[in-house]
């Protein structure tokens, strides 16, 4: 039987090679190798606002596909990115139910976006990794540890940012309510950072 490695998801960030897309990087839970998987603005939004807990005031398309799915008592046991072929990945959603086991078919992406939503494991196929995973090495992890002691991260903040310190509780709470109804979820993220800072 193909072995499966589990994975983890360890950031997503903007790709600046192919505007509108973003790079999800997935880590090997017990090793050293990392999957970035290129993956489109939509997904990664999905993906986001599941991680930071936002939730937007109608339901995405991957709430729906939970809702539908516990509606109908089916769970997702597990996600396995099961193949690559010329340089684009293939994965499997596996539902099941009492009854059945079910296997289907979709993008990395989606399966990411509907495992955060039901805290499914994520696999990816031994031969996947084999093929695109990029080794991340004790002397990698040395040389960020430097970079990171030498420029403690700083998040760049804007204009728009540096001034939420000025709103009080009320407005941002209000401005909260208008970047979600307006699906701006990294100004939603902004804003209820600002808020949990002042609890």
């Amino acid at each position: 039987m193909e072995k499966h490695i589990e994975l983890e998801i360890l950031g997503l960030s903007s790709n600046h090679s192919q505007s509108g897309s973003f790079t999800l990087v997935m880590g090997e839970v017990e090793g050293n190798r990392r999957l970035p998987i290129v993956i489109g603005m939509f997904e990664a939004q999905a993906i986001a606002i599941e991680i930071e807990k936002i939730i937007p005031n109608r339901p995405m398309t991957h709430d729906l596909f939970k809702s539908f799915a516990e509606s109908f008592h089916f769970q997702i046991d597990r996600i396995l990115v099961s193949d690559m072929k010329e340089g684009v990945f293939y994965a499997k959603i596996i539902c099941k139910s009492e009854l059945t086991v079910v296997e289907i078919d979709s993008r990395p992406s989606d399966a990411i976006a509907i495992a955060v939503r039901f805290n499914a494991p994520i696999f990816c196929a031994e031969k996947v990794m084999a093929e695109a995973a990029i080794e991340f090495t004790e002397e990698d992890r040395k040389i960020a540890e430097k970079e990171e002691a030498k420029a403690p991260a700083q998040k760049v903040t804007t204009q728009k940012e540096s001034s939420l310190k000025d709103f009080s509780l009320d407005k941002l709470n209000q401005m909260l309510e208008k970047a979600i109804n307006n699906e701006d979820y990294e100004k939603a993220a902004r804003i209820r950072d600002e808020i949990n800072k002042r609890n």
